[in-house]
């Protein structure tokens, strides 16, 4: 019998209440979101990720979810996590470093580890405290970071908890990273190089082979984040540093469990030394408790998956490069999208808005982004590709963007 979850009974509408005086400062703000165009509804869905989702009542073609292959909802993940349920039980109940650390952490540790081919690996409770405690462990005050103006939120706050210098370089351009660090050669500290690998917002791809050639002449870290590829790039599916053969050059990799695998978490891998480093001095890992034993056994289950069924990937990476050249046929500006990520550029945030709910009325569900995780006047609508999408779908979508915007 498939698993359901019973329509809650709606409860009778509470009483308006006023601000209390202290936060009263609360309605100015959000009035001048309304007025920017920000302000973000908060959506219900119902059933599980696929390739259609149902949201507050209506079911729309799923464009706006990171499943990439299709396993989010998969059943097989979700037979492993009640299989560790019933063993583990559902929380983990401590710290890694007390007794949250389960068996089904440790196998998915070591299946992290093989999968990326590299001698350790440790998980977190999500991809962006896996960022933000990685970072903040690496470096220091007396330390200087160059990171990338389109990285992910994740990766510039752990920027700012390491309280060490920032150098923001523009993006993936590594002429002016290269002037940067030059200019710091006689500088003491450590020096970091932070990436994405996959740009979350743009579809871009960071230029891996020549930060690793940066980091080598500069002594420097090199960190690079696998979220968006991981499981979609490179001949086992460990991400883009693998597809680009820069596994040598990469010191630091981190990702997240949440997209393309389809369960819940982050990692950091790397060398054994980094991690047992790592175990002592990433803040977002020692005192958070692990997340359940059920989740990482379906993560794990999910690695095995990409594994076994490399061609998810494969026809889900030529499925992306038809639909991004169809919308460039049509003219549209895609912003140099290169993956399963296709970013439709409308300009102002409320343009962004618009097309979003014409989208909505075609029969898709294509998310609006806009400041602050784009630059104001770059506002889009996101196109997330997945597995799960039939030709006949993405064919659909791309004529109903096109005539949106017409």
């Amino acid at each position: 019998m498939p698993c359901r979850i019973e329509p809650a009974i709606p409860s009778p509408p509470r009483p308006a209440t006023p601000l209390p005086a202290a936060l009263d400062w609360i309605a100015g703000s959000l009035e001048q979101l309304r007025a920017a165009g920000l302000e973000r509804p908060q959506r219900i869905r119902d059933g599980r990720q696929g390739g259609t989702v149902e949201l507050d009542g209506q079911t729309l073609v799923n464009v706006g979810s990171n499943d990439y292959l299709g396993y989010a909802g998969d059943v097989r993940l979700t037979k492993a996590a009640s299989k560790a349920a019933c063993a583990e039980g559902f929380g983990a109940g401590a710290s890694p470093l007390v007794s949250g650390h389960s068996r089904s952490h440790d196998r998915l540790e070591q299946a992290i580890a093989d999968l990326l081919d590299v001698p350790a690996a440790m998980a977190f409770p999500s991809g962006f405290a896996a960022n933000s405690a990685t970072i903040a462990a690496l470096v220091g005050p007396d330390d200087t970071i160059y990171s990338d103006e389109r990285n992910h939120a994740s990766i510039i706050d752990g920027c700012r908890l390491a309280r060490a210098r920032v150098h923001v370089y523009p993006h993936r351009d590594v002429a002016a990273l290269e002037r940067l660090i030059g200019a710091d050669d006689a500088s003491p500290g450590r020096r970091l190089i932070v990436t994405d690998t996959l740009f979350s917002m743009d579809g871009t791809i960071a230029p891996l082979a020549d930060l690793c050639d940066v980091a080598r002449r500069h002594a420097a870290m090199l960190m690079a984040d696998e979220a968006h590829a991981t499981g979609v790039f490179g001949p086992r599916g460990s991400g883009l540093v693998e597809e680009t053969g820069c596994g040598d050059g990469v010191h630091v990799r981190s990702g997240t469990l949440s997209k393309a695998l389809g369960a819940a978490g982050g990692f950091v891998a790397g060398h054994p030394d980094l991690i047992h480093w790592l175990r002592h001095a990433a803040r977002g890992w020692v005192f958070s408790t692990a997340h359940p034993p059920a989740v990482a056994a379906a993560a794990t289950r999910a690695i095995e998956l990409v594994a076994a069924e490399s061609w998810r990937r494969t026809e889900l990476r030529a499925k992306a490069a038809a639909f991004r050249d169809r919308l460039a046929a049509a003219g549209l500006d895609l912003g140099g999208a290169e993956a399963q990520i296709v970013p439709v550029v409308a300009g102002a945030a409320e343009a962004a808005v618009a097309l979003s709910a014409r989208l909505t009325e075609a029969g898709f569900f294509v998310p609006a982004i806009r400041p602050p995780s784009v630059p104001r006047g770059r506002s889009l609508v996101r196109a997330s590709l997945s597995w799960l999408h039939s030709q006949s779908d993405l064919d659909r979508l791309a004529d109903a963007i096109a005539t949106s915007l017409r």
